[in-house]
């Protein structure tokens, strides 16, 4: 009975991750600002990152908790990048 419950609970996020994954590709795109657009974009990492982490669950495979990683370092990294150019106009000073 627990692991009938465990794998729908993993279904039903993995579904409502994917809607998720689309409201955010939606502002990524059609937001009115540019600081919309990244927080679309890093609403959309995020999803994916769980995504990824709620399938290597399913399956048991430690390479999806790896790719989940590299995902959210260079997520953060992006968006910090990008905040810093909306703010000063440039990444390196």
């Amino acid at each position: 009975m627990t692991a009938l419950v465990l794998a729908l609970a993993i279904t039903a996020a993995q579904i409502l991750l994917g809607i998720a994954m689309a409201c955010a590709a939606y502002r990524a795109f059609r937001g009115p600002r540019a600081q919309d657009r990244i927080l679309g974009l890093d609403a959309l990492y995020l999803a994916g990152m769980l995504l990824l982490l709620t399938y290597g669950i399913q399956t048991g495979r430690t390479i999806f908790f790896e790719a989940a990683l590299i995902i959210a370092v260079l997520g953060f990294a992006g968006t910090v990048a990008l905040a810093k150019f909306l703010m000063r106009g440039e990444v390196i000073e």
